[in-house]
């Protein structure tokens, strides 16, 4: 299955299976929310995950398809090579990683192998994800599903603090913090800072 908001982007990824006999698309996606409900459906062996999509994010998508459908192995597909996105789509789920660059038969390897249950990371993810592992300390992280900015956000949350002081105490603008906030409250599937807040106490984050 694809999941990917390009259009053409997207039609270049079908044809690309389209020769081959051993891959058949069973479906295409645009928007996160299309992908968990296409998954439901069509039962894909292989997502192939766009992460940067419109609604919740590609990294959002594959926590929950791999939370309900953990069978379900899902290959990150991304312009986005920054370390927090690349560890942020691991510990969702995502058995692969490569960038757009990635050739066509790069592609069709990955997709393969995942397929087999195989992790596999593009040369230049690759190397990233051992450099970042290495430098961090293992520890298990309060909720997964949220980016280390995220978390700070919510933390801070947690400790009463509204979007202008949490602004000044990042150094963001509250724009940004506005939207970090919105993300968190999709993840979490909450409405308000108090559903939050609870969310935050019950995972350790914020004053007890």
């Amino acid at each position: 299955m694809v999941v990917e908001d390009h259009p053409v982007f997207a039609e270049g990824l079908v044809s690309l299976f389209r020769d081959l006999p051993e891959v058949e698309v069973v479906g295409v996606a645009g928007t996160g929310e299309a992908a968990v409900e296409l998954v439901e459906q069509v039962a894909p062996q292989v997502v192939l995950m766009d992460l940067h999509l419109p609604g919740i994010s590609g990294i959002e998508a594959t926590s929950r398809i791999t939370q309900r459908h953990p069978e379900v192995a899902v290959l990150a597909l991304t312009m986005l090579s920054d370390d927090e996105t690349v560890l942020a789509a691991i510990r969702a789920g995502a058995r692969g990683y490569l960038l757009k660059e990635a050739s066509g038969a790069d592609i069709v390897r990955s997709l393969e192998a995942v397929a087999t249950g195989q992790v596999v990371f593009g040369a230049s993810t690759g190397s990233q994800v051992l450099a970042v592992l290495s430098t961090q300390p293992a520890r298990p992280r309060p909720i997964p599903e949220l980016t280390d900015r995220e978390l700070e956000v919510l933390e801070l949350v947690a400790a009463g603090l509204n979007n202008h002081a949490i602004a000044q105490r990042l150094v963001l603008s509250e724009k940004t913090v506005r939207n970090h906030v919105s993300n968190i409250f999709a993840k979490l599937h909450v409405t308000d800072r108090s559903a939050a807040v609870a969310r935050a106490r019950d995972a350790g984050l914020g004053p007890r």
